[in-house]
């Protein structure tokens, strides 16, 4: 049996498995779960279509035609409880991010034409990227989310002060995210 195997080349092959193991495959993967984040979320930002993300003025201009009944589109707030108590667009639906998994229940309709957006957007790509990897069609991301919306001039709501404008807002309001321990 020793004979019919030619050591001297299985040796060179065994040396090129290892060698391609051991130092060429991992520089080909993420070093650290940092990295593997960033991959994830490009997977999710590449299964959205490009003519799919509109800005702030296209959602205004959506939620005016949906107030004027010339559409049946469905606008999705999906920043926490909290955040959307705090304001938001009128007559906008809250489903938080989180709850991505909840959509195909409440709208099985894969044509269904659904605008979501968040604070930033970070979210955001996760939320609508979810949502064409289970199979819809037609959902938009807006792009800069509530602070676009917010700087743009156009107003909020809430249960306590009715309609509003923000002037001024916390330097950290638009920032994409930083964690906080001690809740600031």
């Amino acid at each position: 049996m020793r004979d019919s195997l030619n050591l001297p080349k299985y040796n060179i092959m065994l040396f090129v498995f290892l060698f391609l193991s051991f130092f060429i495959s991992p520089l080909s993967l993420p070093a650290t779960t940092l990295d593997n984040e960033t991959l994830f979320f490009e997977s999710f930002k590449n299964s959205i279509p490009k003519d799919k993300i509109k800005t702030v003025r296209d959602l205004h201009d959506k939620w005016e035609e949906i107030l004027e009944g010339k559409s049946e589109a469905i606008i999705i707030d999906i920043r926490t409880e909290v955040e959307f108590d705090s304001g938001h667009i009128e007559s906008t639906n809250n489903i938080d991010a989180s709850y991505v998994y909840t959509i195909p229940k409440r709208f099985p309709d894969p044509n269904v034409e659904i605008w979501a957006f968040c604070r930033t957007q970070h979210r955001g790509i996760y939320f609508v990227g979810a949502l064409y990897k289970y199979g819809y069609k037609n959902v938009y991301l807006v792009e800069n989310g509530i602070v676009g919306w917010i700087k743009s001039g156009y107003p909020l709501v809430n249960k306590y002060m009715g309609k509003f404008k923000v002037i001024e807002y916390h330097k950290r309001f638009d920032e994409d995210y930083i964690y906080r321990d001690n809740k600031e």
